[in-house]
């Protein structure tokens, strides 16, 4: 009798066990199906990084795209990189899941919500004030910014530090494109802007704008980081874990300052027709 009841009693500790691990293996197998490839987008207001595609404007280029392209081939997964809207409507996409990867994103906080980061970072960028060539403004530090009237690009962020910093101190409107900041700044309709050094030259040269300048000290210096979002299918600690191995042997390349090099020089041949 407990014979029986031994066996009964592994029995019972056991197939639990058992339809748990092969739940697991299941889950495990279907997210591998599901992921045949991965949908990538980001800020397409952003070169050298980041701009529509003139040939398909439901794609992306720039050198974040190729980076991109060059992390498919080490992780044997296509990467699609798509127009999803201004950069805040790339954010709700990433929330909702129906984006996979965000080709570079500043560290905030209340990101970490909804997707996790990947390191290292494979950009360092440097964010600007920039302001009219006539202005008076002098700016070494983030108080000298106080009382001025500022702009920026709506859900964009320059730090964690900076972030609170200006909700707490600073008076500064948000407007949904980068263009449109620089049109409101060259009209006096701002005293200042806050925005990332090469993407505010690239457009500056675009729009031809001669009467801009940034000032020599930096409102921060911020890394960019390759982001995937929590509810996305091909989130997996496998998938994680090839795509932090790659970036790293990316990042060992250097292939990041080729990148950014050649597509300045892209852009410029683009605006130039």
């Amino acid at each position: 009798m407990s014979r029986y009841f031994n066996v009964a009693l592994l029995l019972r500790v056991l197939v639990p066990f058992v339809l748990l691990l092969s739940s697991l293996l299941c889950a495990s197998a279907q997210a591998d199906d599901i992921c045949k490839k991965l949908t990538a987008t980001g800020n397409p207001e952003y070169p050298p990084f980041l701009w529509r595609d003139a040939q398909d404007e439901n794609h992306l280029i720039g050198a974040n795209a190729e980076l991109m392209q060059a992390l498919s081939k080490e992780i044997g997964v296509p990467i699609e990189v798509k127009y999803m809207g201004p950069w805040a409507r790339v954010q709700e996409e990433a929330k909702l899941g129906h984006v996979d990867l965000i080709a570079g994103a500043f560290f905030t906080l209340p990101r970490l919500d909804y997707m996790d980061y990947f390191y290292p970072a494979f950009r360092e960028t440097r964010t600007a004030i920039w302001t009219k060539k006539e202005s008076k403004l002098v700016y070494r530090k983030w108080s000298d910014l106080l009382g001025k009237n500022g702009i920026t690009v709506i859900n964009n962020s320059f730090g964690e530090d900076f972030d609170r910093y200006a909700k707490e101190s600073l008076k500064i409107v948000t407007v949904s494109s980068l263009e449109q900041a620089l049109v409101m700044l060259n009209l006096s309709r701002a005293q200042y802007l806050i925005y990332e050094e090469d993407p505010g030259l690239a457009y500056v040269s675009k729009l031809n704008m001669k009467d801009l300048k940034t000032m020599p000290t930096a409102v921060a210096n911020e890394n960019l980081y390759l982001t995937m979002s929590y509810k996305s299918p091909c989130n997996t600690p496998d998938m994680r874990g090839r795509i932090s191995k790659a970036l790293y042997n990316l990042d060992k390349q250097g292939l990041m300052n080729k990148l950014v090099a050649s597509h300045i020089q892209l852009w410029r041949k683009q605006q130039s027709k």
